[in-house]
């Protein structure tokens, strides 16, 4: 009895696995952000960036999704797109700037315009939308002014919403290629270590912090279709 058990739940884990169509793939690409040091462009890729991933294509139109990224981020006035950024100076007389490392787990759901199934013939590309819900930890720096003591506080997590569009193909086989920008609105305003906390310091405004990625995608594809569900 027990043997008979353990077996039909093997042939169930077995036929979810592989009963639908799975894909693993590494994004490569540039980050950047919006804050409140340097450039306030929402897409202009810097620093070079990756990512791994896990999807599983719940039926053609709709797949779910999850990733791991590390995603440096860093920005200097001296290269901001405002006059006010450009001149303001911290207390040493130089130009703020700042970098830092994100490291980010997310997942969500994928929505594809046009059915996506690469064992077929005629449905083996097509733009998609996003939306996720993250959890990323970075370095945490307080920054003392006008001193400008720096004393680094450790790590600190927090919560971000990732959504953004891509375009995804098969290459050849069981290989696909996508390319996808990615746009993170934080719930914290220290990602540049400054901060309405920052005592003595200019600000252009209040927001919470941005940061985006922006890469291109190699996906392997593994399981067979036989099946897909008709929705959520």
């Amino acid at each position: 009895m027990k043997k008979r058990i353990l077996f039909f739940v093997f042939v169930g884990f077995t036929s979810i696995f592989f009963g639908q169509l799975h894909e693993v793939g590494l994004t490569i690409g540039g980050t950047n952000y919006v804050g409140d040091i340097g450039k306030n462009y929402y897409f202009y890729p810097n620093k070079l960036a990756a990512s791994v991933f896990y999807k599983y294509n719940w039926n053609p139109r709709i797949a779910l999704r999850a990733s791991y990224s590390l995603l440096p981020i860093s920005g200097n006035d001296a290269d901001a797109d405002t006059g006010f950024r450009r001149d303001r100076l911290d207390p040493t007389g130089k130009t703020y700037k700042f970098s830092n490392t994100i490291n980010e787990l997310a997942a969500g759901i994928e929505y594809n315009f046009y059915e996506y199934d690469l064992s077929s013939d005629d449905k083996t590309w097509t733009p998609y939308l996003l939306l996720e819900l993250a959890v990323f930890n970075y370095t945490n720096v307080k920054t003392y002014l006008p001193t400008g003591k720096v004393d680094k506080l450790g790590k600190k997590t927090s919560l971000a919403i990732p959504f953004g569009f891509g375009y995804k193909s098969k290459l050849f086989g069981t290989l696909a290629f996508a390319i996808e920008a990615k746009f993170r609105y934080t719930f914290e305003d220290d990602l540049d270590y400054l901060s309405t906390d920052t005592p003595n310091v200019n600000l252009e405004g209040t927001g919470n912090d941005w940061y985006m990625f922006t890469g291109v995608s190699l996906i392997y594809t593994f399981g067979r279709p036989a099946c897909y569900t008709n929705g959520l």
